[in-house]
């Protein structure tokens, strides 16, 4: 799936997670070099600030404090539930900008780095989406 930033005008819910071409682009490339079984986790701060690390699926335990928001390019992106709470009214964009990206994400080589920028859900997306996002922060 591609980011836009057109919101989604049907009552069927929005994509919680999207990613550009670019991003699309350097994970192909992170999967060409380490398999395709690979994950994202948004990273809450700390040592790698806010942003969306891709990992072995050995690199990073998921547990009962991480909500599955969806897949980019057919891998699973993960959030905690304390983070998700904050973000849960946007959509993610999954981006990749110049430069090095946090210590533990495989991107960390290349020169770039995943950025996640968002937007707000609309009225009506938000209306779609708020059953799913309850049982996902239950």
């Amino acid at each position: 799936m591609q980011a836009s930033d057109a919101p989604q005008t049907s009552a069927s819910p929005p994509p919680r997670v999207v990613a550009t071409p670019a991003a699309l682009e350097l994970l192909a490339a992170l999967q060409a070099e380490h398999g395709r079984d690979l994950m994202f986790h948004q990273s809450g701060g700390c040592c790698d600030n806010s942003a969306a690390n891709c990992y072995l699926p050995s690199d990073l335990t998921i547990g009962a404090g991480d909500v599955l928001l969806g897949e980019v390019g057919g891998v699973p992106f993960y959030i905690s539930k304390s983070q998700y709470e904050y973000w849960k009214h946007t959509q993610l964009i999954l981006d990749v900008i110049d430069g090095h990206g946090g210590t533990f994400s495989l991107e960390g080589s290349t020169g770039k780095a995943f950025h996640t920028r968002s937007r707000l859900f609309t009225d009506e997306e938000w209306a779609a989406i708020e059953p799913q996002v309850a049982r996902d922060l239950l």
